[in-house]
């Protein structure tokens, strides 16, 4: 079989499409979970994807999710990722807005599942297109990150956040959670990618005068660049007389030294050879 046939081979277009949109969606979704702030002179890098010594996947749960449970109600997620259940799966009802019944869970980032009447009934909180990543304290940036998610359900928008606080030391998975609202959740972790690469940077800028300046720099440049080709397309003046007033700019060192010399005689007086003759002469 020919190698063009195969590239035109419907079967083949399709799994290279697909394989395509999801090296998209997952690129898409890692920049989510990117974040920089700048406060005063220093850079607060944030990446929770970024591999770290001892967690190679960054803040991505190594099992695949963050569980947490209070009474009849349990709470799970993924961070930057849809959530991967190779043990311990939720066996619920109302999945099929994140995985269905034979893939509960692993179609959504976020999943609640309560109790009602008997049976877990499970509700979607977020996907990974939807995380929104801020910091914790605009006043500190070093301490932390938030990291929201939203669904937009059927019957009702449900939400979760969840506080990354920075601990270098090592993890502590979320240990309790609130529900605020009908179906907005929060929970909190440490982790090591809670805490920001901080880049210094010492200098404060050009600030207004060297701004200024380079104002002023940049118009001499425009003046003799406009002028020079003005004076060399219009007047047919070639060589170095083509630049505009160049007796003045070729005269202005001289001046420039003769102005500086005027001061300093006018500040240190006159001169031994510009005495007056009048000077009183010892007989």
């Amino acid at each position: 079989m020919k190698i063009s046939s195969i590239l035109l081979h419907p079967q083949f277009l399709l799994v290279f499409t697909v394989t395509i949109l999801h090296r998209v969606s997952r690129d898409s979704v890692l920049a989510l979970c990117e974040l920089s702030v700048r406060d005063h002179n220093k850079l607060y890098n944030y990446s929770l994807t970024s591999p770290l010594p001892k967690f190679p996947h960054g803040i991505l749960s190594e099992d695949g999710f963050y569980k947490v449970a209070a009474n009849e109600t349990v709470l799970l997620f993924q961070l930057c990722s849809t959530m991967i259940f190779n043990h311990d799966p939720p066996m619920c009802v109302g999945c099929k807005d994140c995985g269905g019944p034979s893939r509960c869970g692993m179609g959504c980032s976020a999943l609640v599942s309560n109790q009602i009447d008997g049976y877990p009934v499970c509700t979607t909180l977020g996907r990974p297109s939807s995380m929104l990543v801020d910091v914790l304290d605009k006043k500190s940036p070093h301490t932390g990150i938030i990291v929201k998610m939203s669904n937009n359900g059927p019957e009702r928008n449900c939400s979760l956040s969840v506080t990354v606080i920075c601990n270098s030391n090592g993890v502590q998975g979320p240990q309790t959670f609130e529900t605020v609202g009908f179906c907005d959740y929060t929970t909190q972790l440490k982790h090591p990618s809670g805490c920001a690469k901080i880049i210094s940077s010492h200098g404060k800028g050009l600030g207004w005068f060297g701004t200024f300046m380079v104002i002023i720099i940049c118009l001499f440049g425009a003046y003799f660049l406009a002028g020079t080709i003005y004076r060399y397309f219009f007047l047919h003046i070639d060589g170095i007389d083509a630049i505009p007033n160049l007796e003045f700019w070729a005269s202005l060192p001289h001046r420039v030294q003769s102005s500086f010399m005027s001061l300093v005689r006018r500040f240190r007086g006159p001169s031994h050879a510009y005495r007056s003759s009048y000077s009183p002469v010892n007989f």
